[in-house]
């Protein structure tokens, strides 16, 4: 049996404190020593690229994975004898666990641990390890599909109370900080790294550097007149920073995000608009960006997207494109249906069929039945139309249509003329 990897040993002592473990990684080690030391040669790796909390991640996801294993399959000791098996196993063993707040894990949850096995096998095979599979044993489909939620933000009225609210706060480093988040968009853990010289004139417009951060990219935004009035007073009445940032806790520490987290709710508490997270200022400001007519790319250099997909999220929310569209069509069937004539009280059962009859329009391959009095505006769509009516003096057409769709593979099309020619059959 070989000594504990001090990789591992290392990343059980440093959680040791926080609560008791399911799974150690001393426990996972004497049970299947090669598959500790591949998955411990992983995270040394891992640590050299990536951020503390991702290392940390993928720890925690590979020591439930291994810890599990090695108890419904003792004779599992290395990662390149995992199979598809125990991948459906431990699928549904993540989906039975409870979760913080329900009784079960969320989709979210189980994405995210098969999606950090899933990067972990990828990579080993790719790096060339031993003690790895011949092939990657989890699938996309594996990955519950995530729910595409759109963000939360603060409708106009509710930003306007809150921002009322925040004008007249009483503590000063407060409302700063507040106002930076609701006004740049900024992140709140961009909001603790500002450094107490962030702020810089260029050509007469005043900027701040946000530094490197969640994306790994730092960038300069633009700063309004109020806040750069509120940056120059916080900075002159203030002693110096011991911390270095702009913004620091009465002990010269940086802030954390929950700090940061109850200074935005102690706002939104004055200005009564209920529970508001320092998120939600920044979806706030990109919803109000983009129905104002700001555009994506403008709005992606704002709040450091790296993709443009992360900023589409806010195209969803409110597309003007897609309103515009909407309310010129929708006028223009409210205007059919105004000046659509009047169909007679007593036009009902065969009444209204005798108004049809009188009102039949010779098509191509049948009859419109339509009364005039109800206006049609569509000129592609009459055989699919509930008024549309044809018989046997058309099956020629109609087999005809039915051959020109076959022969440009418009199988559809071609499946609505059989059907018709069905109809007729059924008739003869």
């Amino acid at each position: 049996m070989s000594a504990p990897d001090p990789v591992l040993h290392d990343l059980d002592a440093a959680v040791a404190g926080r609560a008791v473990k399911e799974f150690t990684w001393d426990q996972i080690t004497a049970q299947a020593p090669v598959m500790a030391a591949t998955m411990a040669r992983y995270l040394d790796q891992l640590s050299v690229s990536a951020r503390p909390g991702t290392v940390d991640a993928y720890e925690l996801a590979l020591r439930f994975f291994a810890g599990h294993l090695t108890t419904i399959d003792p004779g599992c000791v290395t990662v390149a004898g995992i199979e598809r098996h125990h991948i459906e196993t431990h699928k549904r063993w993540i989906a039975a666990r409870p979760g913080r707040t329900t009784p079960n894990c969320s989709p979210t949850t189980i994405r995210m641990r098969l999606g950090l096995l899933r990067s972990f096998f990828e990579r080993i095979i790719e790096w060339g390890y031993d003690d790895a599979p011949a092939r990657v044993p989890i699938y996309e489909g594996d990955l519950p599909r995530p729910d595409e939620a759109l963000p939360k933000f603060l409708d106009d009225p509710t930003a306007a109370r809150f921002m009322a609210a925040l004008a007249v706060d009483p503590n000063q480093r407060r409302r700063l900080m507040v106002e930076l988040l609701a006004r740049t968009g900024m992140r709140a853990g961009e909001l603790a790294s500002l450094e107490a010289g962030a702020m810089v004139d260029s050509g007469g417009t005043h900027w701040l550097r946000i530094p490197v951060g969640k994306l790994h990219n730092d960038r300069y935004i633009p700063l309004l007149p109020e806040l750069v009035e509120l940056i120059d007073t916080w900075n002159s009445t203030r002693p110096p920073p011991q911390s270095g940032r702009l913004v620091e806790r009465d002990d010269g520490q940086p802030f954390d995000r929950r700090t940061i987290a109850r200074y935005v709710a102690a706002v939104a508490k004055r200005a009564g608009v209920g529970h508001v997270h320092p998120h939600q200022l920044r979806h706030t400001l990109a919803t109000q960006a983009i129905n104002r007519g700001m555009s994506l790319e403008a709005i992606a250099a704002l709040l450091g997207h790296r993709s443009m997909r992360m900023t589409l999220t806010y195209a969803r929310i409110s597309d003007r494109t897609v309103a515009d569209e909407y309310f010129r069509v929708t006028q223009a069937v409210e205007a059919s249906y105004a000046n659509a004539e009047p169909i007679a009280a007593d036009a009902t059962g065969p009444n209204m069929r005798r108004l049809a009859a009188d009102h039949r329009r010779l098509l191509g391959n049948g009859h419109c039945t339509r009364p005039t009095a109800l206006d049609c505006q569509f000129e592609t769509i009459c055989e699919r139309c509930g008024f549309f009516d044809t018989g046997p003096q058309f099956v020629t057409i109609l087999n005809r249509q039915r051959d020109h769709a076959t022969r440009n593979d418009q199988p559809h099309r071609a499946a609505l003329f059989t059907d018709l020619l069905g109809g007729i059959d059924a008739e003869s």
